[in-house]
């Protein structure tokens, strides 16, 4: 027996959110609207969480108390995403955005172990179209940290970083946004 077509629907982030106003998704459902389809979360290890703890003090230290670094936190990129990366480093305090999520993080920070490649390329691609300029992915599997800048679209119409750096423990590394700051790349990672 043949089975018929799967349908798909694609969401906007305002059906998103209503769905999530209405109670339609329980508030820790491990979701996020990325480019109108709703994403199943990659599960987080004792690793993952202990990292992603970690490196949100090191970026609260570096970019200090006129920024907030959103820990699992949705972002409103466009009108049909509503990523929620590991790590948001964002302009506004949260008294200012009560009524509306953060729109233009200066950072975001993916950390990776089983999502590596879904962080790289999808992910990628997502912030890049979106232009956040400073894209970084704590890679556990490789040990390094990914730094990738300058968003543009490709030849092919996909959008990509043009400059992708991997930096080893050794190293450091300066936030675009927070330029006196240096982190020691190993100081970022397990």
């Amino acid at each position: 027996m043949r089975m018929p077509p799967v349908q798909t629907r694609r969401f906007t982030r305002a059906e998103y959110d209503r769905l999530i106003a209405g109670g339609f998704f329980d508030e820790d459902e491990p979701i996020e609207l990325l480019d109108g389809v709703l994403a199943v979360k990659e599960p987080q290890g004792s690793t993952h969480v202990r990292m992603v703890s970690h490196v949100r003090r090191a970026l609260q230290r570096a970019f200090g108390d006129r920024y907030d670094v959103l820990v699992q936190s949705p972002i409103a990129l466009d009108d049909a995403s509503e990523p929620e990366p590991d790590l948001a480093v964002v302009r506004e305090r949260p008294k200012e955005h009560l009524q509306s999520l953060p729109s233009a993080p200066v950072l975001i920070v993916e950390v990776a172990d089983s999502s590596l490649r879904k962080d790289r390329d999808e992910k990628g691609r997502l912030y890049a179209r979106n232009g956040v300029a400073d894209y970084w992915i704590v890679n556990l599997v490789d040990r390094a940290l990914e730094v990738r800048r300058d968003p543009a679209r490709s030849s092919g119409g996909r959008w990509r970083y043009r400059s992708v750096r991997v930096l080893r423990p050794g190293a450091f590394v300066r936030p675009l946004a927070a330029p006196r700051a240096r982190l020691r790349v190993a100081h970022l990672l397990p």
